[in-house]
């Protein structure tokens, strides 16, 4: 995949610095992205006005020189790395390797990200090396404006994922009622069941995630709240996934909310001025506005309906207490935010639209598609119908 660091290039030459250096595995969003490496132990890349250069272990010196998006391929053992180690001591060593590295590149400043090992930098320091923390987040702003190919990456996970909510969806739909408790084939349904459904579901296409989230009543009233125990009838349900694709590493994310039996009529109130709400932001989204902009549209339905916000007031701890959106890609949660203090939303940007109202004596009541800014207005990667009612919708489990 081609990278654009032009806007890190004018970085540095802007302020006189010889390249920009990321410590990290890959599971650091910046690292993954600038050089385009997959490995599991911290690695180095460079960045200089000549190209991108990685110096990783001989363990994934092989792997590196097919797979690496990168200009060089150094090893560690061309530094004599094992005798360093002896020498100095672990850490010693290592950073006498890297500052090794960075002279043959004719490095001797360099920027870092604001997460960069401190134990690193000042490592480089006591070997007379300048290192200066880059403020201004400039590789997550690149990473924020998506090519054609990350689109479709990100496209891809939420397919996955779309497919793994109808899992959720048919096991809700189909469930019977005891005593008020969802059961499947003769078992209380539980967020752990459904959650483990979900997963291997996803593991089909190659995705996975770490948790998700299947809130049944008061729990669904907390937005971060991960569920557990039985699911139960005439409640509201917060199902939100969010799953990486094991090989791109680009997320998905989608909630809907769903109940199964008979919604109260201030359940079913808040159901519609939340879709209201997502769909006012949804139509706010175009190049040009700013993420506080979306947020307002959103806002203002909610707040219009007689529910507080964040920005009604700052303390609420009932109605709508996040923000609106935030950005998918290689992490999920990134640039650019749909909030308060969001910035001018720009063609390329991936962003959640996912209003909420949570109240713990109603439940709660979430509804998110991930959508990509186009030149006119957006596109909505998100196809999965929006419905309070479950459905069985084994249309959607076709892989």
């Amino acid at each position: 995949m081609h990278v654009d660091l032009s806007p890190l290039h004018r970085y540095l030459e802007r302020e006189s610095i010889d390249g920009y250096l990321i410590d990290d595995d890959s599971t650091d969003p910046d690292q993954r992205y600038v050089s385009g490496f997959d490995a599991p132990d911290a690695y180095v890349t460079l960045v200089t006005d000549d190209g991108v250069h990685v110096l990783v272990s001989g363990l994934e010196y092989g792997r590196a020189v097919k797979e690496a998006d990168v200009d060089t391929v150094t090893r560690l053992s061309e530094y004599d790395y094992r005798s360093l180690l002896e020498g100095y001591g672990t850490y010693e060593g290592r950073v006498r390797v890297v500052a090794a590295f960075l002279a043959d590149h004719g490095v001797e400043s360099v920027a870092v990200p604001k997460g960069f090992p401190t134990g690193t930098a000042d490592g480089l320091r006591e070997q007379e090396l300048s290192v200066v923390v880059e403020p201004e987040g400039i590789v997550e702003e690149i990473r924020a404006r998506k090519t054609d190919e990350e689109i479709e990456h990100v496209r891809e996970a939420q397919r996955a994922n779309e497919a793994a909510m109808a899992v959720v969806e048919g096991l809700i739909a189909g469930a019977e009622i005891e005593d008020g408790v969802l059961v499947h084939e003769g078992e209380p349904l539980t967020s752990e069941r459904v959650k483990t459904a979900l997963e291997i579901e996803l593991l089909h296409y190659n995705c996975g995630l770490d948790d998700a989230i299947v809130a049944c009543g008061a729990d669904g009233a907390d937005p971060h709240d991960r569920g557990s125990g039985p699911l139960r009838a005439n409640e509201l349900i917060v199902v939100d996934i969010f799953p990486r694709d094991k090989e791109t590493k680009y997320f998905g994310d989608v909630t809907r909310t769903f109940l199964r039996g008979e919604p109260t009529d201030e359940m079913r109130r808040r159901y519609e001025v939340t879709r209201e709400a997502y769909e006012a932001a949804l139509e706010a989204v175009e190049p040009g506005v700013t993420g506080a902009e979306v947020h307002d549209a959103a806002c203002d339905v909610i707040e219009a309906a007689g529910f507080d916000t964040l920005r009604s007031d700052p303390g609420a701890e009932t109605g709508f207490i996040h923000s609106t959106g935030h950005g998918v890609g290689l992490a999920l949660h990134e640039a650019p935010s749909v909030s308060p203090a969001g910035g001018e939303l720009e063609p390329g940007h991936v962003i959640t639209i996912e209003p909420g109202l949570y109240d713990p004596d109603v439940g709660g009541v979430r509804i998110e598609d991930l959508v990509v800014v186009t030149e006119d207005g957006y596109e909505n990667l998100t196809e999965y119908p929006v419905s309070l009612e479950p459905a069985s919708r084994s249309d959607r489990l076709e892989r």
